[in-house]
Protein backbone atom coordinates (compact mmCIF):
# COMPACT_ATOMS: atom_id res chain seq x y z
CA UNK A 1 0.00 0.00 0.00
CA UNK A 2 1.42 3.30 -0.90
CA UNK A 3 0.16 6.82 -1.49
CA UNK A 4 -0.81 9.01 -5.16
CA UNK A 5 2.27 10.15 -6.72
CA UNK A 6 0.17 12.74 -8.27
CA UNK A 7 -3.56 14.47 -6.74
CA UNK A 8 -5.79 16.84 -9.16
CA UNK A 9 -7.26 19.52 -7.42
CA UNK A 10 -10.47 20.10 -8.40
CA UNK A 11 -11.12 23.39 -6.75
CA UNK A 12 -9.80 27.34 -6.47
CA UNK A 13 -8.80 29.31 -3.94
CA UNK A 14 -7.58 29.04 -0.23
CA UNK A 15 -8.49 25.44 -0.25
CA UNK A 16 -7.16 24.31 -3.70
CA UNK A 17 -3.99 26.15 -2.00
CA UNK A 18 -4.55 23.95 1.64
CA UNK A 19 -4.59 20.72 -0.52
CA UNK A 20 -1.57 21.56 -2.23
CA UNK A 21 0.30 22.15 1.14
CA UNK A 22 -0.81 18.74 2.50
CA UNK A 23 0.28 17.45 -0.97
CA UNK A 24 3.43 18.36 -0.39
CA UNK A 25 4.35 17.88 2.93
CA UNK A 26 3.55 13.77 1.86
CA UNK A 27 5.56 13.85 -1.04
CA UNK A 28 2.95 14.28 -3.78
CA UNK A 29 2.95 16.04 -6.17
CA UNK A 30 -0.25 18.46 -7.29
CA UNK A 31 -2.46 19.43 -10.66
CA UNK A 32 -4.22 22.74 -10.13
CA UNK A 33 -7.26 23.44 -12.83
CA UNK A 34 -8.00 26.93 -13.36
CA UNK A 35 -10.35 29.06 -15.17
CA UNK A 36 -9.59 31.93 -17.36
CA UNK A 37 -10.58 34.18 -14.75
CA UNK A 38 -8.27 32.45 -12.47
CA UNK A 39 -4.77 32.12 -14.45
CA UNK A 40 -2.71 33.78 -12.11
CA UNK A 41 -4.53 32.60 -8.89
CA UNK A 42 -2.06 31.31 -6.56
CA UNK A 43 -2.90 27.79 -6.31
CA UNK A 44 -1.55 28.15 -9.95
CA UNK A 45 1.87 29.36 -8.81
CA UNK A 46 2.10 26.90 -6.55
CA UNK A 47 0.99 23.50 -8.37
CA UNK A 48 3.57 21.34 -9.88
CA UNK A 49 1.34 21.29 -13.22
CA UNK A 50 -1.72 23.40 -14.05
CA UNK A 51 -4.50 23.06 -16.95
CA UNK A 52 -7.01 25.40 -17.87
CA UNK A 53 -10.49 24.02 -18.23
CA UNK A 54 -12.73 26.85 -19.55
CA UNK A 55 -13.93 30.45 -19.38
CA UNK A 56 -14.57 32.34 -16.11
CA UNK A 57 -18.36 30.70 -15.86
CA UNK A 58 -18.50 27.82 -13.01
CA UNK A 59 -20.51 25.64 -15.60
CA UNK A 60 -17.68 26.21 -17.96
CA UNK A 61 -14.85 25.65 -16.00
CA UNK A 62 -14.92 24.52 -12.40
CA UNK A 63 -17.99 22.37 -13.01
CA UNK A 64 -17.07 21.12 -15.89
CA UNK A 65 -16.91 17.16 -15.43
CA UNK A 66 -15.42 16.26 -18.88
CA UNK A 67 -12.75 18.98 -18.59
CA UNK A 68 -11.53 18.00 -15.48
CA UNK A 69 -11.45 14.21 -16.36
CA UNK A 70 -9.29 15.16 -19.23
CA UNK A 71 -7.15 17.56 -17.28
CA UNK A 72 -6.61 14.36 -14.93
CA UNK A 73 -5.59 12.18 -17.34
CA UNK A 74 -3.57 14.21 -19.25
CA UNK A 75 -1.57 15.07 -16.63
CA UNK A 76 -1.79 11.73 -15.41
CA UNK A 77 -3.20 12.25 -12.27
CA UNK A 78 -3.91 9.62 -9.67
CA UNK A 79 -6.92 11.33 -7.81
CA UNK A 80 -9.33 14.07 -7.34
CA UNK A 81 -9.58 16.34 -4.54
CA UNK A 82 -12.86 18.51 -4.76
CA UNK A 83 -11.95 20.70 -2.02
CA UNK A 84 -15.37 22.23 -0.73
CA UNK A 85 -18.43 23.50 -3.11
CA UNK A 86 -18.39 22.55 -6.55
CA UNK A 87 -18.27 19.26 -7.24
CA UNK A 88 -17.22 17.90 -3.85
CA UNK A 89 -20.93 17.09 -3.14
CA UNK A 90 -21.83 15.81 -6.66
CA UNK A 91 -22.33 12.13 -6.64
CA UNK A 92 -21.94 11.73 -10.81
CA UNK A 93 -18.78 13.72 -10.04
CA UNK A 94 -17.85 10.83 -7.93
CA UNK A 95 -19.11 8.22 -10.06
CA UNK A 96 -17.19 9.00 -13.64
CA UNK A 97 -14.03 9.25 -11.44
CA UNK A 98 -14.13 5.76 -10.52
CA UNK A 99 -15.10 4.54 -13.59
CA UNK A 100 -12.52 6.46 -15.41
CA UNK A 101 -9.97 4.78 -13.25
CA UNK A 102 -9.02 7.94 -10.87
CA UNK A 103 -9.81 8.10 -7.09
CA UNK A 104 -12.03 10.29 -5.71
CA UNK A 105 -10.56 11.60 -2.16
CA UNK A 106 -14.42 11.73 -0.41
CA UNK A 107 -17.08 9.14 0.36
CA UNK A 108 -18.94 6.88 -2.06
CA UNK A 109 -21.35 7.99 -4.91
CA UNK A 110 -24.48 6.31 -3.01
CA UNK A 111 -23.04 8.57 0.55
CA UNK A 112 -23.06 11.54 -0.99
CA UNK A 113 -26.73 10.57 -3.17
CA UNK A 114 -27.92 9.80 0.29
CA UNK A 115 -26.45 12.81 2.38
CA UNK A 116 -27.42 15.06 -0.36
CA UNK A 117 -30.85 13.90 -0.13
CA UNK A 118 -31.92 16.36 2.97
CA UNK A 119 -35.46 14.53 3.29
CA UNK A 120 -34.03 11.15 2.97
CA UNK A 121 -31.35 11.55 5.28
CA UNK A 122 -33.34 12.45 7.77
CA UNK A 123 -35.92 9.34 7.41
CA UNK A 124 -32.59 7.42 8.00
CA UNK A 125 -31.53 8.60 11.25
CA UNK A 126 -34.79 8.72 12.72
CA UNK A 127 -34.44 4.92 11.45
CA UNK A 128 -31.11 4.54 12.96
CA UNK A 129 -31.77 6.17 16.66
CA UNK A 130 -30.07 9.63 15.46
CA UNK A 131 -33.15 11.81 17.04
CA UNK A 132 -34.32 14.50 14.12
CA UNK A 133 -36.57 17.90 14.41
CA UNK A 134 -40.03 17.14 14.21
CA UNK A 135 -40.82 17.86 10.99
CA UNK A 136 -42.67 15.76 7.66
CA UNK A 137 -41.99 11.87 7.25
CA UNK A 138 -40.55 12.65 3.69
CA UNK A 139 -40.60 15.07 0.85
CA UNK A 140 -44.00 17.71 0.82
CA UNK A 141 -45.06 17.66 -2.44
CA UNK A 142 -47.78 19.78 -3.30
CA UNK A 143 -49.01 23.22 -1.07
CA UNK A 144 -52.16 20.89 0.77
CA UNK A 145 -49.38 18.59 2.33
CA UNK A 146 -47.57 21.22 3.76
CA UNK A 147 -50.56 22.44 5.66
CA UNK A 148 -51.21 19.24 6.80
CA UNK A 149 -47.75 19.10 8.27
CA UNK A 150 -47.71 21.88 9.75
CA UNK A 151 -50.87 21.68 11.22
CA UNK A 152 -49.66 18.80 12.82
CA UNK A 153 -46.47 20.37 14.62
CA UNK A 154 -47.57 23.50 14.68
CA UNK A 155 -46.44 26.82 13.92
CA UNK A 156 -43.81 28.23 12.99
CA UNK A 157 -42.03 25.72 11.14
CA UNK A 158 -39.18 25.98 8.61
CA UNK A 159 -39.36 24.58 4.82
CA UNK A 160 -36.04 23.56 3.26
CA UNK A 161 -34.99 22.15 -0.16
CA UNK A 162 -34.08 18.34 0.20
CA UNK A 163 -31.09 19.13 -2.33
CA UNK A 164 -30.12 22.32 -0.25
CA UNK A 165 -27.68 24.01 1.83
CA UNK A 166 -26.38 27.55 2.39
CA UNK A 167 -30.03 29.10 3.42
CA UNK A 168 -31.19 28.34 -0.02
CA UNK A 169 -34.35 27.20 -0.34
CA UNK A 170 -35.42 27.22 2.69
CA UNK A 171 -38.28 29.72 4.42
CA UNK A 172 -39.39 30.42 7.94
CA UNK A 173 -43.11 29.91 8.01
CA UNK A 174 -44.73 31.92 10.97
CA UNK A 175 -48.30 31.53 10.52
CA UNK A 176 -51.33 29.85 8.05
CA UNK A 177 -52.07 32.85 5.90
CA UNK A 178 -48.45 32.86 4.48
CA UNK A 179 -47.47 29.17 4.32
CA UNK A 180 -48.63 28.97 0.36
CA UNK A 181 -46.60 32.14 -0.68
CA UNK A 182 -43.39 30.68 0.88
CA UNK A 183 -43.55 27.39 -0.05
CA UNK A 184 -43.81 28.37 -3.86
CA UNK A 185 -40.91 30.76 -3.42
CA UNK A 186 -39.08 28.01 -1.74
CA UNK A 187 -39.78 25.57 -4.22
CA UNK A 188 -39.02 27.89 -7.57
CA UNK A 189 -35.83 28.86 -5.25
CA UNK A 190 -34.85 25.26 -4.59
CA UNK A 191 -35.28 24.14 -8.16
CA UNK A 192 -33.01 27.22 -9.53
CA UNK A 193 -30.40 26.97 -7.31
CA UNK A 194 -30.45 22.96 -6.97
CA UNK A 195 -32.49 21.83 -10.39
CA UNK A 196 -34.41 20.11 -7.47
CA UNK A 197 -37.72 21.56 -6.25
CA UNK A 198 -38.36 18.73 -3.96
CA UNK A 199 -38.90 20.35 -0.22
CA UNK A 200 -39.35 19.01 3.47
CA UNK A 201 -40.93 20.55 6.49
CA UNK A 202 -39.80 21.16 10.29
CA UNK A 203 -40.47 23.00 13.24
CA UNK A 204 -39.40 25.92 13.75
CA UNK A 205 -36.66 26.33 16.25
CA UNK A 206 -36.09 29.87 16.81
CA UNK A 207 -33.59 29.60 19.86
CA UNK A 208 -30.80 27.10 19.14
CA UNK A 209 -26.98 27.05 18.41
CA UNK A 210 -25.55 25.40 15.26
CA UNK A 211 -23.12 22.60 16.63
CA UNK A 212 -21.62 20.32 13.69
CA UNK A 213 -18.88 17.26 14.96
CA UNK A 214 -16.16 16.66 12.23
CA UNK A 215 -15.76 12.84 11.48
CA UNK A 216 -13.44 10.47 9.66
CA UNK A 217 -13.53 7.09 8.76
CA UNK A 218 -11.43 4.30 7.27
CA UNK A 219 -12.24 1.93 4.15
CA UNK A 220 -12.48 -0.62 6.83
CA UNK A 221 -15.25 0.43 9.03
CA UNK A 222 -13.53 2.70 11.50
CA UNK A 223 -14.94 5.80 12.59
CA UNK A 224 -13.76 8.81 14.57
CA UNK A 225 -15.36 12.11 15.48
CA UNK A 226 -12.70 14.64 16.44
CA UNK A 227 -14.94 16.82 18.62
CA UNK A 228 -17.28 19.51 18.08
CA UNK A 229 -17.24 23.13 15.92
CA UNK A 230 -19.87 25.75 17.36
CA UNK A 231 -20.89 27.05 13.97
CA UNK A 232 -24.19 29.44 15.56
CA UNK A 233 -22.46 33.08 14.71
CA UNK A 234 -24.53 33.17 10.81
CA UNK A 235 -26.18 35.95 9.12
CA UNK A 236 -29.36 34.22 7.05
CA UNK A 237 -27.90 30.46 7.23
CA UNK A 238 -24.49 31.60 6.28
CA UNK A 239 -21.59 30.83 9.08
CA UNK A 240 -18.93 33.79 9.68
CA UNK A 241 -17.60 32.57 12.76
CA UNK A 242 -16.60 29.20 13.87
CA UNK A 243 -14.95 27.67 17.04
CA UNK A 244 -13.64 24.63 18.66
CA UNK A 245 -14.52 23.28 21.45
CA UNK A 246 -17.98 24.93 21.33
CA UNK A 247 -18.25 26.97 24.43
CA UNK A 248 -21.59 25.59 25.62
CA UNK A 249 -20.25 21.89 25.38
CA UNK A 250 -19.64 19.74 28.52
CA UNK A 251 -17.62 16.45 28.33
CA UNK A 252 -20.83 14.75 28.88
CA UNK A 253 -22.41 16.71 26.04
CA UNK A 254 -19.36 15.81 23.54
CA UNK A 255 -19.72 12.65 24.32
CA UNK A 256 -23.14 12.78 23.63
CA UNK A 257 -23.17 14.49 20.22
CA UNK A 258 -19.38 12.59 18.89
CA UNK A 259 -21.55 9.15 19.49
CA UNK A 260 -24.69 10.39 17.67
CA UNK A 261 -22.56 11.50 14.82
CA UNK A 262 -20.80 8.59 14.72
CA UNK A 263 -24.00 6.70 14.59
CA UNK A 264 -25.22 8.72 11.77
CA UNK A 265 -21.93 7.91 10.07
CA UNK A 266 -22.19 4.39 10.56
CA UNK A 267 -25.84 4.24 9.29
CA UNK A 268 -24.42 6.08 5.66
CA UNK A 269 -21.53 3.45 4.97
CA UNK A 270 -19.28 6.66 6.17
CA UNK A 271 -15.83 6.86 4.51
CA UNK A 272 -13.18 9.82 4.52
CA UNK A 273 -13.97 12.97 6.34
CA UNK A 274 -17.13 14.79 6.83
CA UNK A 275 -19.37 16.43 9.37
CA UNK A 276 -22.31 16.13 10.78
CA UNK A 277 -24.33 18.85 11.62
CA UNK A 278 -27.04 19.26 14.64
CA UNK A 279 -29.65 21.47 15.94
CA UNK A 280 -28.96 22.38 19.97
CA UNK A 281 -32.16 24.17 22.08
CA UNK A 282 -31.17 25.54 25.17
CA UNK A 283 -32.33 22.77 27.58
CA UNK A 284 -30.10 20.69 25.95
CA UNK A 285 -32.09 18.59 22.94
CA UNK A 286 -30.08 17.68 20.47
CA UNK A 287 -31.14 17.03 16.72
CA UNK A 288 -29.69 16.23 13.31
CA UNK A 289 -29.73 18.65 10.98
CA UNK A 290 -27.77 17.35 8.05
CA UNK A 291 -24.39 15.81 7.13
CA UNK A 292 -22.14 17.38 4.60
CA UNK A 293 -20.13 15.22 2.77
CA UNK A 294 -17.05 17.15 1.69
CA UNK A 295 -14.54 18.55 3.82
CA UNK A 296 -15.60 22.02 6.01
CA UNK A 297 -14.41 25.43 5.39
CA UNK A 298 -13.82 25.42 9.39
CA UNK A 299 -11.80 22.74 9.29
CA UNK A 300 -8.98 24.42 10.65
CA UNK A 301 -10.09 24.77 13.84
CA UNK A 302 -10.46 21.53 14.59
CA UNK A 303 -6.89 20.76 13.70
CA UNK A 304 -5.71 23.42 15.72
CA UNK A 305 -7.46 21.95 18.76
CA UNK A 306 -6.68 18.06 17.82
CA UNK A 307 -3.46 18.22 16.23
CA UNK A 308 -4.73 16.01 13.68
CA UNK A 309 -4.33 17.39 9.65
CA UNK A 310 -7.39 16.39 8.67
CA UNK A 311 -6.68 16.79 4.60
CA UNK A 312 -3.63 14.65 5.34
CA UNK A 313 -6.11 11.75 6.33
CA UNK A 314 -8.41 12.06 3.64
CA UNK A 315 -5.47 11.42 1.21
CA UNK A 316 -4.51 8.34 3.54
CA UNK A 317 -7.79 6.89 4.20
CA UNK A 318 -8.74 7.66 -0.33
CA UNK A 319 -4.86 5.61 -0.69
CA UNK A 320 -6.61 2.50 1.69
CA UNK A 321 -4.54 3.44 5.24
CA UNK A 322 -6.30 2.51 8.01
CA UNK A 323 -7.23 5.43 10.84
CA UNK A 324 -3.70 4.99 13.31
CA UNK A 325 -6.00 6.82 16.11
CA UNK A 326 -8.88 5.22 18.48
CA UNK A 327 -11.09 7.32 19.78
CA UNK A 328 -9.49 7.53 23.72
CA UNK A 329 -6.53 9.18 21.88
CA UNK A 330 -8.31 11.83 20.20
CA UNK A 331 -7.71 14.43 22.51
CA UNK A 332 -9.23 18.27 22.75
CA UNK A 333 -6.62 20.58 23.72
CA UNK A 334 -7.24 24.61 23.93
CA UNK A 335 -9.47 26.66 21.95
CA UNK A 336 -9.64 27.84 18.22
CA UNK A 337 -11.48 30.36 16.45
CA UNK A 338 -11.73 31.07 12.84
CA UNK A 339 -13.42 34.58 10.99
CA UNK A 340 -14.29 34.09 7.54
CA UNK A 341 -12.63 37.78 5.64
CA UNK A 342 -15.23 37.93 3.19
CA UNK A 343 -14.91 40.26 -0.36
CA UNK A 344 -18.07 42.49 1.50
CA UNK A 345 -19.33 45.74 2.43
CA UNK A 346 -19.18 44.58 6.50
CA UNK A 347 -22.60 46.87 6.75
CA UNK A 348 -24.53 45.06 3.92
CA UNK A 349 -22.85 42.14 3.34
CA UNK A 350 -22.87 43.09 -0.61
CA UNK A 351 -19.89 42.04 -3.00
CA UNK A 352 -16.97 43.74 -3.31
CA UNK A 353 -15.26 42.70 -5.86
CA UNK A 354 -11.93 43.97 -7.35
CA UNK A 355 -8.27 44.20 -7.11
CA UNK A 356 -6.62 44.34 -3.68
CA UNK A 357 -3.89 46.73 -4.03
CA UNK A 358 -2.20 46.55 -0.50
CA UNK A 359 -2.70 43.18 1.77
CA UNK A 360 -0.71 42.49 4.92
CA UNK A 361 -1.26 39.69 6.89
CA UNK A 362 -1.14 38.48 10.14
CA UNK A 363 1.60 36.48 12.07
CA UNK A 364 2.44 36.06 15.29
CA UNK A 365 1.89 32.94 18.07
CA UNK A 366 -1.35 30.92 17.15
CA UNK A 367 -2.13 32.64 14.38
CA UNK A 368 -3.04 31.16 10.87
CA UNK A 369 -4.30 32.02 7.90
CA UNK A 370 -4.93 30.11 5.10
CA UNK A 371 -5.74 32.42 1.72
CA UNK A 372 -4.80 32.71 -1.99
CA UNK A 373 -4.74 36.59 -1.94
CA UNK A 374 -1.75 38.31 -2.74
CA UNK A 375 -0.98 42.00 -3.56
CA UNK A 376 -2.19 43.00 -6.81
CA UNK A 377 -4.33 40.00 -7.30
CA UNK A 378 -8.06 40.29 -8.33
CA UNK A 379 -11.23 38.89 -6.45
CA UNK A 380 -13.01 38.19 -9.41
CA UNK A 381 -17.09 38.42 -8.93
CA UNK A 382 -17.89 34.79 -10.58
CA UNK A 383 -16.95 32.88 -7.90
CA UNK A 384 -17.32 32.77 -3.69
CA UNK A 385 -16.35 35.94 -1.83
CA UNK A 386 -14.41 34.08 0.31
CA UNK A 387 -11.05 35.59 0.25
CA UNK A 388 -8.88 34.18 3.78
CA UNK A 389 -9.68 32.50 6.90
CA UNK A 390 -8.02 33.72 10.01
CA UNK A 391 -7.71 31.21 12.43
CA UNK A 392 -6.18 31.76 15.90
CA UNK A 393 -5.61 29.01 18.89
CA UNK A 394 -5.36 29.71 22.30
CA UNK A 395 -5.07 27.72 25.94
CA UNK A 396 -8.07 28.74 26.24
CA UNK A 397 -11.04 30.72 25.04
CA UNK A 398 -10.15 33.92 26.75
CA UNK A 399 -6.81 33.93 24.94
CA UNK A 400 -8.35 32.94 21.61
CA UNK A 401 -10.72 35.78 21.35
CA UNK A 402 -7.70 37.55 23.10
CA UNK A 403 -5.67 36.73 19.94
CA UNK A 404 -8.12 36.94 17.53
CA UNK A 405 -8.57 40.75 18.33
CA UNK A 406 -5.10 41.28 18.17
CA UNK A 407 -4.86 39.35 14.72
CA UNK A 408 -7.76 41.26 13.69
CA UNK A 409 -6.17 44.61 14.29
CA UNK A 410 -2.63 43.50 11.71
CA UNK A 411 -5.35 42.44 9.17
CA UNK A 412 -4.33 45.27 6.37
CA UNK A 413 -6.40 44.50 2.77
CA UNK A 414 -6.70 48.17 0.37
CA UNK A 415 -8.67 48.03 -2.70
CA UNK A 416 -12.11 45.91 -2.05
CA UNK A 417 -14.07 45.73 1.23
CA UNK A 418 -13.71 43.09 3.75
CA UNK A 419 -15.77 41.76 6.37
CA UNK A 420 -13.13 42.61 9.27
CA UNK A 421 -14.83 45.46 10.98
CA UNK A 422 -17.76 42.85 11.33
CA UNK A 423 -15.80 40.74 13.30
CA UNK A 424 -13.92 43.29 15.07
CA UNK A 425 -17.62 43.95 16.63
CA UNK A 426 -18.14 40.49 16.50
CA UNK A 427 -15.47 39.47 19.14
CA UNK A 428 -16.08 42.41 21.05
CA UNK A 429 -19.96 41.61 21.48
CA UNK A 430 -20.55 40.94 25.82
CA UNK A 431 -22.96 38.16 24.96
CA UNK A 432 -20.16 36.33 22.22
CA UNK A 433 -17.41 36.98 24.50
CA UNK A 434 -19.26 35.56 27.35
CA UNK A 435 -20.28 32.16 25.28
CA UNK A 436 -24.05 32.74 26.31
CA UNK A 437 -25.17 33.47 22.30
CA UNK A 438 -27.14 31.58 19.78
CA UNK A 439 -28.10 31.63 16.25
CA UNK A 440 -29.68 35.25 16.18
CA UNK A 441 -26.49 36.74 17.99
CA UNK A 442 -26.03 38.99 14.52
CA UNK A 443 -29.80 39.96 14.17
CA UNK A 444 -28.92 41.46 17.69
CA UNK A 445 -26.27 43.06 17.50
CA UNK A 446 -27.23 44.53 13.95
CA UNK A 447 -30.70 45.51 15.80
CA UNK A 448 -30.16 46.53 19.42
CA UNK A 449 -32.66 46.31 22.05
CA UNK A 450 -33.52 49.68 22.49
CA UNK A 451 -33.98 50.98 26.30
CA UNK A 452 -37.39 51.40 27.67
CA UNK A 453 -38.63 54.74 27.61
CA UNK A 454 -40.72 56.30 30.24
Amino acid sequence: MKLFKKILIANRGEIAVRVIRACRELGIRTVAIYSEADRESLHVKLADDSVCVGPAGTAQSYNNIPSILSAAEITDAEAIHPGYGFLSENAQFAETCLSSGITFIGPLAETIRLGGDKAKARQTMKRRGVPVVPGSEGPVVTEEAALKTAKKIGFPVIIKASAGGGGRGMRIVREEAELEKLFYMAQREALTAFGNGELYMEKYIAVMRHIEVQIIADNKGNILHLGERDCSVQRRHQKLVEEAPSPYASEKFRKKIGEYAVKAARALKYRNAGTVEFIVEPDGNIYFMEINTRLQVEHPVTEYVTGIDIVKEQIRVAAGFPLELKQPQVKITGHSIECRINAEDPERFIPSPGRITFLSLPGGPGVRVDTAAYNGCVIPSHYDSLVAKLIVYGRNREEAISRMKRALDEFFIEGIKTTIPFHKKVMNDPDFVSGNFNTGLVEKMNNPPQPATK
